[in-house]
């Protein structure tokens, strides 16, 4: 049988791609602490299931392919308030920001074009551009530079003929760097200049720690035609179940041709589209506690790594992830390690291998990426375990 050389060429996750050897050590009574996946432990609002025991009608019908009307509206709401406007005609519902990011894909990249974005990336967005038959230009960046990349030389030298967009994630993820507003007016002249669109996913626009005011690609009226916003509830209101998320581009042109896809595949769960309305409607207050609470988790992640020797990390400033190069050969051998072979007390720790965040060049073997989603306790826990399977594992390396 044969298969399509596309999906040939995407990857498995890797954060969920040790998930067999997870469940195995789990069966042998090994607990695990989950530093893999940037899954908030942080409770729902109340108001999205309040919404769901509201709802009633003789008839689960289909939503409009566009989105509800009520869930349009608040993502305006929301957008006013960054004093950012959009029409209710240039928002369109997706199911959760992955589907946002392959309907946009699709609509741009066609075989043999290129993306432009920082390495390391969300591997996710190999497997989107994969599908279409594009490729990734990463633009290079280094631990020891705290992943740094807005510079006019560092991304018009990757530019090439075949170059379509620039994509960016900010703050970013797995890196947790966060643009300023001066470097994102950087990246809208330079994708001004060489007409190309910019695909900026800002899924953790509000978890930013050195009091920044939130920013959005979406700001700039002069590249309003080249931006293209991913957004979603999944990160914002802990609602990563929920699988709502939106494009939002004042492009109509893109926008029709994106209607085709959301057309084919009908419409977004009406429920969690209704459900997820009524989260805008949450209190500020809100944000602001979760945000504190990421901002401790983050030093308590920093705090901890700086005490295991050889560690090369920046402090990130924002969303809810650290990129670290660890002192070991391979990052990938020591999670099989610390799956398969190892447990202090019946515990271990499980994280994101490096190498799957970059673009197959060798580079990241030894960097991970760390979710800090877990409560203060079994976050010092699970850096505890990380510090002391880091050792154990070199020394069964013979260093």
């Amino acid at each position: 049988m044969q298969f399509s050389h596309k999906i040939v060429e995407s990857r498995l996750s890797p954060m969920r791609k040790f998930h067999t050897r997870a469940v195995a050590a789990a069966q042998r009574g090994v607990k695990l602490y989950h530093l893999n996946i940037g899954q908030p432990d942080i409770v729902t609002p109340p108001a999205f299931f309040d919404a769901v025991k509201r709802f009633s009608a003789p008839t689960l019908a289909y939503a409009p392919s566009a989105g509800v009307p009520e869930l349009i509206a608040a993502i305006q709401r929301y957008y006013d308030n960054l004093g950012i406007h959009y029409g209710s005609d240039e928002i369109y519902i997706t199911a959760g920001g992955s589907e946002a990011l392959l309907m946009v894909f699709a609509a741009i990249l066609d075989d043999g074009d290129e993306i432009l974005i920082p390495e390391p990336y969300y591997p996710n967005y190999h497997t989107m551009t994969s599908l279409t038959g594009a490729s990734i230009h990463p633009i290079p960046t280094y631990p020891e530079e705290g992943y740094f990349y807005a510079d006019r030389d560092r991304i018009e030298r990757e530019i090439t003929p075949r170059t379509r967009a620039i994509m960016l994630t900010n703050p970013g993820n797995p890196t947790g760097t966060v643009l300023t507003p001066e470097e994102m007016r950087l990246i809208a002249d330079i994708a001004k200049e060489h007409d190309l669109f910019i695909v900026s996913d800002e899924t953790y626009r509000e978890f930013v720690y050195a009091g920044e005011p939130l920013e959005s690609m979406g700001r700039f009226d002069d590249v309003a035609d080249n931006v293209i916003l991913i957004d979603t509830v999944s990160k914002r209101f802990s609602a990563c179940g929920a699988r709502v998320g939106c494009v939002i581009s004042r492009n109509h042109e893109l926008l029709d041709h994106i209607m085709k896809y959301c057309q084919a595949r009908l419409s977004v769960a009406t429920l969690d589209q209704i459900a997820s309305a009524a989260l805008y409607d949450v209190d500020p207050g809100y944000f602001a506690a979760v945000r504190d609470e990421y901002h401790i988790r983050r030093d308590t992640v920093m705090h901890k790594l700086s005490q295991i020797p050889g560690v090369v990390c920046e402090c990130p400033k924002g969303a809810f992830y650290v990129m670290a190069a660890l002192p070991v050969d391979d990052a990938e051998k020591l999670q099989y390690f610390l799956l398969d072979e190892w447990n202090d007390h019946g515990e271990s720790v499980m994280f994101a291998p490096g190498e799957g965040f970059y673009g197959g060049s060798g580079k990241g073997k030894n960097e991970v990426r760390l979710a800090y989603v877990l409560k203060q306790a079994d976050l010092e826990r699970a850096m505890d375990l990380l510090a002391l399977g880091i050792e154990a594992y070199n020394k069964r390396q013979g260093k």
